[in-house]
């Protein structure tokens, strides 16, 4: 599946232009740096609404992820090769992709996958898919923190020392760990539950999923 193609020409499907963000509203999440705004009902913290879990039912990340690789490992190398050989997509199309995967913002973080369901994802046309977007959002991304707490791995652009797609997240990235990756997470998660909802679509929004992950090793922001 050619996402690249897909994401510039969504027949319908708009994915909002890289640096253009949605409007500020009540209940936009970014996992990085949350929007302060004690007015929404549905906010267990400012700028992140409440998901469906509770926390003592959301998935084990230590139990389900092993460690990252150890420093000097086989495994640390090719980690480090693969990150090496995103330095050619910059200035691509599929960099503008990855930059464009990287921004949380709600309502037009929830449009990127608009274009593998088929169904325009927004608050007028889709209320009720958007809120299940929003919620499990949380849900996906803050379940991979108790192992991001444990390890505290670098991102790899602190290693590397390469720009990244979105040098505006740099300071707050600097003090998440990478590994493993929240956004990696919401995209296998949303590829997951969307395909459940629309099976005919599975083949897309499983790949839509994977190329969703996939960016922030393109953005030298994480590993997928």
């Amino acid at each position: 599946m050619d996402w690249i193609r897909q994401c510039q020409n969504c027949g319908g499907c708009p994915v909002p232009a890289v640096g253009q963000k949605t409007d500020p509203d009540p209940n936009q999440v970014n996992l990085h740096q949350p929007h302060h705004n004690n007015q929404s009902s549905r906010a267990i913290k400012p700028g992140i609404w409440k998901g469906y879990l509770e926390k003592n039912e959301m998935a084990k990340a230590l139990a389900l992820v092993d460690g990252p690789p150890a420093s000097g490992s086989a495994a640390e190398a090719l980690d480090q090769a693969t990150a090496k050989a995103t330095f050619a997509l910059r200035g691509t199309a599929r960099w503008t992709l990855a930059a464009k995967d990287a921004d949380l913002h709600f309502p037009g973080v929830a449009a990127t996958f608009s274009c593998a369901l088929g169904v325009p994802i927004n608050e007028t046309e889709t209320p009720k898919l958007l809120m299940l977007m929003r919620r499990s959002m949380t849900d996906l991304g803050l379940s991979t923190y108790p192992a991001k707490n444990k390890y505290q791995r670098q991102r790899p652009f602190m290693v590397n020392g390469q720009p990244i797609c979105t040098p505006e997240d740099e300071p707050a990235l600097r003090s998440d760990g990478s590994y493993p990756s929240g956004h990696t997470a919401v995209g296998w998660g949303w590829g997951l539950i969307l395909s459940t909802i629309a099976p005919d679509r599975s083949d897309e929004l499983i790949a839509r999923g994977r190329a969703y992950g996939e960016s922030r090793s393109v953005c030298i922001e994480g590993q997928a």
